[in-house]
């Protein structure tokens, strides 16, 4: 007998329907002989919809308030699971994440799990029980409420996979695997057998939505086993692993897109030894993530500085730097909205020289100007128009060949 961690995601417990099918997938599990954790997110569009109410009244909503209302959502679906099983014959209880002894950092909105406290969950497990779980939350020392920040669930999953030692953690989604680009927006997308936990990190950090990239780092820290699978398809999906197995003629393995990014440009900063980490860690106290940065010198004295944020993230960043301008002694800030990011991701990239220098060929053929660039051993980021995202991102899977990646054992 193993222990099984199963994750459900908001598409694949949409509806009455679903959430029957997500029940029969948890049977079959069970009658495999295993014991069978199972974290479900909000159904559907529940979340978009609650946050919708609360813009109704505010256009700032309270953090704190926001955590107490987002996390009714996961709270109808656990129950409604738990009913369908016991309605199939088969034992189950549902707790929420902080029954579920999920400990969190005091921050609301995007908190991080720091302890998982599973005595609760190994009693029902001892007891027969299949145990439901609310993805996306937890609970402060303090006893407040918090949520993991959007596709928490998916932490929730692999964190708990990790406290109870469980033999593996399948994600269920809408579709059937990693592919080599989002299947929706590419038709030539292929399904991969297999990603490494590093690429898959890239790959999620970049914009791939189908896992979460604090999910994936657990998942490489503790050594869990994930394979990502369709809850409807009865398929194999992919499976992410410290060592592809498969297709290891691949240099490139994947093209990640994400759109609604703004560069912002701050004129004038001292060019000093602190400057850098001094504007830096302000943005980073009130988790504003910054990703690719440019620094220029223009004087002796002083120095530009460009980084690209999410847009949804620039208002406040920019509030940020106005209330500490006399602290980091700019000049000006410019900015420019409507860019994307798109990146190639690849460990046979770190033994293949050239890969960046034929992605800047590609784009240039195509007439895409790139804005900003970005690398690591395993990665190529560059920053272009978002009208433009798309047309790299075909063009890109076309040149790296992607789209005839053999999918077939």
């Amino acid at each position: 007998m193993g222990l099984i961690v199963q994750k459900f995601g908001g598409t694949s417990v949409g509806s009455v329907e679903r959430i029957l099918n997500a029940a029969e997938r948890v049977i079959e599990e069970k009658q495999r002989g295993n014991d069978v954790v199972v974290v479900v997110s909000a159904m559907g569009k529940t979340t978009d919809e609650l946050v919708g109410l609360a813009k109704q009244i505010s256009a700032q909503p309270n953090k704190r308030e926001m955590d107490m209302l987002l996390t009714t959502g996961e709270q109808i679906t656990i129950s409604l699971l738990s009913m369908a099983l016991n309605e199939k014959g088969h034992e189950a209880v549902s707790f929420t994440g902080w029954q579920a002894g999920i400990s969190t950092e005091h921050i609301h909105g995007n908190a991080r799990i720091l302890d998982v406290k599973k005595e609760r969950i190994q009693e029902q497990l001892k007891n027969g029980n299949i145990v439901i779980v609310a993805g996306f939350q937890g609970v402060t020392e303090a006893g407040e409420i918090t949520t993991l920040g959007r596709g928490g669930s998916d932490t929730t999953a692999v964190a708990l996979a990790a406290a109870l030692h469980a033999d593996k953690c399948d994600i269920y989604t809408d579709v059937t695997g990693v592919f080599t680009t989002d299947p929706r927006y590419v038709k030539e997308a292929r399904k991969l057998f297999s990603v490494s936990y590093d690429e898959m990190l890239e790959l999620a950090n970049l914009g791939a939505g189908v896992l979460h990239p604090r999910a994936v780092e657990f998942a490489k820290n503790y050594h869990v086993p994930l394979e990502v699978r369709s809850s409807i398809e009865r398929e194999a999906g992919t499976i992410i692993e410290e060592e592809v197995s498969m297709e290891q003629n691949l240099v490139v393995r994947g093209v990640a897109f994400e759109d609604e990014i703004t560069r912002m440009t701050v004129f004038g900063l001292p060019n000093s030894l602190t400057s850098l980490a001094t504007i830096f860690s302000t943005l980073a106290k009130h988790r504003i993530n910054v990703d690719i940065i440019i620094q220029s010198t223009t004087s002796a004295d002083t120095t530009n500085l460009s980084f690209s944020i999410k847009s949804e993230d620039f208002h406040e960043a920019l509030q940020v730097l106005a209330n500490n301008k006399t602290v980091l002694n700019y000049e000006r800030i410019e900015s420019e909205a409507g860019l994307a990011k798109v990146s190639i991701v690849g460990s046979g990239m770190i033994s293949n020289p050239g890969v960046a220098a034929e992605m800047f060929e590609v784009l240039a053929a195509s007439g895409i100007q790139i804005k900003m660039v970005s690398t690591s051993e395993i990665k190529v980021s560059a920053v272009v128009e978002e009208q433009q995202m798309l047309k790299a991102t075909e063009a890109l899977h076309q040149a790296f060949e992607l789209s005839g990646t053999k999918v077939q054992l």
